[in-house]
């Protein structure tokens, strides 16, 4: 079955070159990217989309991360993508929870600045693709 979920590159993946190593990893795994899009981030599309992390003490600096440059959105298919992304992906504290081998392992430093995100359920996809993709 063909499980559809959002990745975005973050703005230091975006300022630091690494769209195309992102990119080529995702398609090396065997999944598609369906759609893709370069992009700033309004704060009203930043609030909505980190809507779960409203009142929390690193809310207000992930608003200010996520809009701070152009961001790459990108819709990814394939059998199970959120779990096959989120496996390249790697954990999301780049230093003590990604293995070398994932996007944060090999290319992070920093939690916040930590290259992408990726959707965490069916739920939290179909929420995200429709935040950032409207007329998908």
């Amino acid at each position: 079955m063909t499980e559809r979920t959002l990745v975005l590159i973050k703005p230091d993946g975006v300022k630091r070159r690494l769209i195309g190593e992102v990119l080529s990893r995702i398609e090396r795994k065997g999944l598609t990217i369906a759609a893709l899009q370069l992009m700033d981030v309004s704060e009203d599309l930043a609030r909505r989309h980190y809507a779960e992390h409203e009142g929390k003490p690193f809310f207000d600096s992930l608003l200010e991360f996520i809009t701070s440059g152009p961001v790459v959105a990108a819709i990814v298919e394939g059998p199970r993508a959120i779990a096959a992304f989120r496996q390249l992906a790697g954990g999301t504290d780049p230093v003590e929870k990604a293995a070398p081998g994932t996007i944060r392992g090999d290319l992070a430093l920093v939690t916040q600045d930590n290259i992408v995100h990726g959707s965490d359920s069916p739920e939290s996809a179909a929420r995200e693709i429709a935040l950032w993709f409207p007329s998908s």
